[in-house]
């Protein structure tokens, strides 16, 4: 008997048109023959199933369940693919654990720390996890410029501490800029992290959980055509993103190891994208990412198709691991 799978997209923050689009290619990738596959669009104002021909149908939010021509439809698994709140920073896995449903991401505890990067890198760096040096601020500290470019230095990255896509970050060269990136990032965060600008090899690593176990996929190399890896180099083909990565072989050896290392730690599950950049042939990381994109166009995919996996195995992979 088939399975009823949701996929959840959409969201609360500036990331939703980029979960549309990540669920959008997972609803079309999952294999029919196995699955009724069902789009739930989950926003502020409305949470609902969307049909082939954009009918919407209220979700009942007491049981997770949809009501179509008088009959009830509970669903076996959930996809996430949300990016960002509230399907990347706990509260939805938080949900479904209550309701006992299954879902593709990592449990709720994981979820807030890996979307705190604060938290997050001051946790991993307990076990000896490289990270740029970094300064934090909240919403209404004191401002001293010279104190966080005694610490961080200048160049140096002002950002939002949780918010994903490259949203509230600004690359600073100057002190009297420095104050103007911090109000920017505090439009999407009441706090912020400002790290040092690390000069070197950026690349990105997908794990998963593939089979049961833990699998590191092929490493990609980011090339960014602007100053930073930002949204218009994520998005709108402004970068290269080169899989394999063009690095050593002890440097990928040696960042497959940490990212692995991270995935563990952390007790992930499912999907996670990590940042990393090489400073002295050292990969230094930067951030973690547990709902990566999964567009065609979209790092993690392209890793898994270098890796051999389709598309289809890789979504279908992520449902039969949340199901087992």
């Amino acid at each position: 008997m088939k399975k009823n799978i949701a996929i959840i997209m959409g969201g609360y923050s500036n990331e939703y048109e980029i979960s549309l689009k990540s669920g959008t290619v997972v609803y079309q990738s999952l294999d029919k023959k196995l699955y009724n596959v069902f789009k739930v669009c989950i926003f502020k104002d409305k949470w609902v199933y969307v049909d082939e021909k954009d009918n919407e149908y209220p979700i009942d939010k007491n049981a997770f369940s949809v009501t179509i021509n008088n009959t009830k439809i509970t669903f076996d698994c959930v996809f996430n693919a949300i990016h960002g709140s509230p399907g990347e920073d706990g509260f939805m896995q938080a949900y479904f654990q209550l309701l006992n449903i299954p879902h593709t991401s990592c449990d709720m505890y994981q979820a807030a720390l890996t979307f705190n990067k604060r938290d997050c890198l001051s946790v991993l760096k307990t076990y000896g996890i490289k990270t740029a040096e970094s300064y934090h601020l909240n919403l209404g500290d004191a401002i001293n410029e010279d104190d966080i470019i005694a610490k961080v230095g200048l160049s140096c990255f002002v950002k939002a501490n949780k918010a994903g896509s490259s949203f509230g970050i600004t690359k600073v060269y100057k002190k009297e800029k420095l104050k103007d990136a911090i109000s920017f990032a505090f439009k999407e965060d009441d706090e912020i992290i400002i790290e040092e600008f690390l000069d070197g090899t950026e690349i990105s690593v997908g794990v998963i959980t593939y089979k049961g176990k833990t699998k590191v996929l092929p490493i990609t190399e980011i090339v960014s055509n602007n100053d930073f890896f930002d949204y218009k180099a994520k998005y709108l083909g402004e970068s290269q993103e080169i899989t394999p990565a063009r690095i050593s072989e002890n440097m990928a050896n040696k960042v497959t190891k940490v990212a692995k290392q991270v995935y563990e730690i952390l007790k992930l599950k499912g999907f996670s994208r990590s940042e990393y950049i090489f400073k002295n042939e050292e990969p230094h990381l930067l951030e973690v990412n547990t709902v990566p994109g999964f567009t065609k166009e979209s790092i993690l995919p392209q890793q898994a198709l270098a890796a051999g996996i389709s598309l289809t195995e890789l979504f279908g992979n992520a449902i039969e691991e949340a199901l087992r």
